[in-house]
C-alpha cells in the first residue's frame, strides 16, 4: 500500500503492520498460554480425584453410579414421587465429609431449605436424580465441589462425599 508516495511512509506502513502482527501473537500466547495449562491441569485433577474416588468406592464396598462429568451416585434409600430440577428449592438433611471420614458441615435436625442452582455442581447433577423422601451419597470430584480455590476452610482440590436426604423439594 501507497501512503502519500512516500517510500518513508511505505516503509513506517510496513513496520507499523509487522510489528502488530508481532504484538497479536504475543499478546495471543499470554491469554491462550493460561487457558491451555488450566485445562490440562483439569485434566489431571480429574484423574487423580477418580482414582481417589474409585479407591473411596472399593474400600467401603459401595454400588456406585458413575455420571459423565466425575459424579458417583449411591442410592441408600429409594424415595418415591417426583424429582427436583436444578431451579427447584431443596429442603434436604445431609453430612458432608471427606474421604478420610472427618466432617466439614451437616444439618442438625432441621433440613436445611436451599436453592440448588447456587449449590455446586455435585448437588446440582446429583440432587436431580433423587425421588422425595429419598436418601443417596455423593461422592463429589473437586471440580464438582470447590474446585482448586476451595471453600470455607475446604482446601481446594478435594473431593467431598455427602449423605443427603431429600426431604421435600418445590
Amino acid at each position: 500500500m501507497h501512503l502519500n508516495n512516500s517510500p518513508f511512509a511505505d516503509y513506517l506502513f510496513e513496520f507499523c503492520q509487522e510489528t502488530l502482527v508481532l504484538f497479536m501473537r504475543k499478546l495471543s500466547c499470554l491469554f491462550l498460554l493460561p487457558l491451555l495449562l488450566l485445562f490440562g491441569c483439569a485434566k489431571d485433577q480429574n484423574t487423580k480425584d477418580d482414582e481417589i474416588l474409585r479407591k473411596y468406592i472399593s474400600d467401603n464396598h459401595l454400588n456406585a453410579v458413575a455420571e459423565p462429568n466425575g459424579l458417583y451416585y449411591v442410592e441408600t434409600q429409594a424415595g418415591t414421587g417426583g424429582s427436583p430440577t436444578v431451579s427447584s428449592t431443596v429442603f434436604v438433611n445431609y453430612k458432608g465429609y471427606y474421604t478420610n471420614g472427618v466432617v466439614f458441615d451437616q444439618t442438625s435436625g432441621t433440613p436445611a431449605q436451599l436453592i440448588l442452582a447456587n449449590m455446586i455442581g455435585g448437588w446440582q447433577e446429583g440432587i436431580p436424580l433423587m425421588k422425595k423422601g429419598g436418601k443417596a451419597t455423593l461422592l463429589v470430584p473437586s471440580l464438582l465441589g470447590y474446585g482448586a480455590a476451595g471453600y470455607n476452610g475446604i482446601p481446594g482440590g478435594t473431593v467431598l462425599i455427602f449423605d443427603i436426604e431429600l426431604v421435600n423439594f418445590q
